[in-house]
C-alpha cells in the first residue's frame, strides 16, 4: 500500500505556490517524493516562497511565468522539461477573488477574474497534457472551491469561474482517461491561513458563521489538504477521474445546524 501513495521519481507543477493552500499542498507533494516545480509571477513572493520551502527540508524549482499567457506558458513548461523533466503531476492552484457586489462588478474585472481561475487552469493543462499523451499518462488535479457548488453574495465572478473549473474538469477527464490521464479537482472549505487572519477571532460573525456551519466545528488547517492532493497525485487514484473531492470538514453534507443549537 506504501507504494500506492508514493511520488518518488515524478515531477510535480503546482501554480500559485508561494504562499497559502498552493504551498502547503506543494510540500506535502514533495514529502512524498516529488521533484517540485513552483509557480508564481512576483519575484519577492516566489524568493520568500523558496526560503519557506528550503527551512523545511524542501528544494523547490522557481518558475516565474503568467498562467494567463499561453505563450508564456509554452515557453515555461518547455524550459521545465529540459531543465528538470516532463511534468507528471500538475496542480492548477494559481487564482484570484473580487468581493463586488453584481450590480457593481465592472465587466472587464469580472471577465478577469474568469481569464484566471478559469481559462488559465485550461491553458495549463492543454500545454502539459501534451507531454502526458506522449508518454501514456499524468495527473491533473484542480483547486475548485466550495463556490463551484453553492453560491454567495458578492462573489459572482468567482463562483462563475469556480463553478466553470469543476465542471472543465469533467470534460478533461472525458477526453484525456483514454490517454491515462487522470483529471481531478479538490474543493477546499473555510482553510486558517494568512489571509483569513482577521476574520478568524472570536466573536467577528463570519467566524462565528463558519465555525457553526462547519460539521467539524473548525477552520480547517492548510495540511488538511495534503492527502487529498497526495491521494489524487499518486497511483492510488489511478482509476478515479472527472472527480471533486471537496474538504471542507462536512459543509456540503448538511443544511447546517437547528437555530438554537
Amino acid at each position: 500500500m506504501k507504494d500506492l501513495f508514493t511520488l518518488t521519481g515524478k515531477v510535480a507543477l503546482v501554480t500559485g505556490a508561494t504562499h497559502g493552500l498552493g504551498m502547503a499542498m506543494a510540500k506535502a507533494l514533495a514529502n512524498q517524493g516529488a521533484t517540485l516545480i513552483v509557480n508564481g509571477h512576483t519575484p519577492a513572493k516566489m524568493d520568500h516562497a523558496i526560503e519557506s520551502y528550503a527551512k523545511d527540508g524542501i528544494k523547490a524549482h522557481p518558475y516565474l511565468f503568467d498562467v494567463c499567457d499561453a505563450q508564456a506558458v509554452d515557453q515555461a513548461i518547455t524550459k521545465i522539461e529540459q531543465e528538470i523533466g516532463q511534468v507528471d503531476i500538475l496542480v492548477n492552484n494559481a487564482g484570484m477573488i473580487q468581493r463586488t457586489p453584481a450590480l457593481e462588478m465592472n465587466p472587464s474585472d469580472f471577465r478577469k477574474i474568469v481569464e484566471v481561475d478559469l481559462v488559465s487552469p485550461f491553458i495549463v493543462s492543454q500545454r502539459v497534457a501534451q507531454s502526458m499523451v506522449k508518454k501514456n499518462g499524468g495527473k491533473i488535479i484542480n483547486i475548485c472551491s466550495m463556490m463551484s457548488e453553492l453560491g454567495r453574495d458578492t462573489v459572482s465572478a468567482y463562483a462563475a469561474a469556480k463553478g466553470g473549473l469543476k465542471m472543465l474538469t469533467r470534460n478533461l477527464a472525458t477526453e484525456w482517461a483514454k490517454y491515462n490521464i487522470q483529471v481531478n479537482g479538490i474543493g477546499p472549505g473555510y482553510f486558517a491561513t494568512e489571509q483569513t487572519a482577521p476574520i478568524r477571532i472570536d466573536g467577528h460573525p463570519f467566524n462565528d458563521f463558519i465555525i457553526n456551519r462547519t460539521p467539524a466545528g473548525r477552520w480547517g488547517d492548510p495540511d488538511d489538504l495534503g492527502g487529498a492532493v497526495v491521494f489524487l497525485a499518486s497511483e492510488a487514484s489511478n482509476f478515479i477521474n472527472g472527480q471533486i473531492i471537496y474538504v471542507d470538514g462536512g459543509i456540503l453534507a448538511t443544511i447546517g445546524k437547528p437555530i438554537g443549537e
